[in-house]
């Protein structure tokens, strides 16, 4: 029997300012409550281009997690919101975001944490992937090509639409060819996943219910 993913409740929700190097990190916190699964930190678009915690991409993500037991963290980057400093290429992103998860380690034990990320902020978890355990990671639409996004851990799930015209398909198949890396092709789908949403909650469904 497959999980349903439903709206989270609001009064799962929590805002909280996390420490983060450059200063606060404005960060969404979704709860289910005990017994959770595990932790999911999820990473939004570039935010030179409007990229925020709020992308229905990144809440997509946040609510199919929600519904698999796991507390949701959507921090915004630096520079976006209310989060303090200036944007940085995705350096210092990546310090922010360890930073949200050794929080949120601390606060909530040793759960297995899930980094996920769209667009840019699948680049910035693939380098947060490199300094810290993680259970799994997800990157949805990849912005390989457009920043320098190295080898990721065996067992990543990417998944990316048949015709993005932001990053093409070719040039995450020339990426992930070298790594023996799956990639789920989502029919149809644009960078966006607009009127596809609901097939990227299922893929991500599927692989977590395995």
């Amino acid at each position: 029997m497959g999980v349903e993913v439903r709206p989270m409740p609001a009064s799962t929700l929590a805002r909280v300012m996390i420490a983060g190097p450059a200063g606060k990190i404005e960060t969404d916190v979704n709860d289910p409550g005990e017994p959770r699964s595990g932790i999911a930190l999820i990473a939004h678009p570039n935010p030179l281009q409007g990229g925020a915690k709020d992308n229905k991409v990144v809440t997509t993500l946040a609510k199919t997690f929600f519904a698999l037991g796991h507390l949701v963290a959507r921090p915004n980057f630096r520079g976006v919101g209310a989060s303090e400093g200036e944007h940085d290429e995705g350096r210092g992103e990546t310090e922010d975001l360890l930073a949200v998860a050794d929080h949120l380690k601390r606060q909530y034990g040793g759960l297995p944490l899930v980094l996920a990320g769209f667009s840019f902020g699948g680049f910035v978890q693939s380098r947060v992937a490199e300094r810290m355990k993680v259970e799994c990671l997800v990157l949805v639409g990849p912005a390989v090509g457009r920043f320098p996004t190295g080898a990721v851990p065996p067992g990543t799930l990417v998944i990316h639409g048949e015709h993005d015209d932001v990053v093409p398909l070719a040039s995450v198949l020339d990426w992930a060819r070298p790594q023996n890396l799956p990639v789920v092709v989502v029919p149809g789908g644009g960078h966006f996943f607009h009127g596809r949403l609901n097939l990227l909650s299922d893929i991500v469904l599927r692989h977590f219910q395995r």
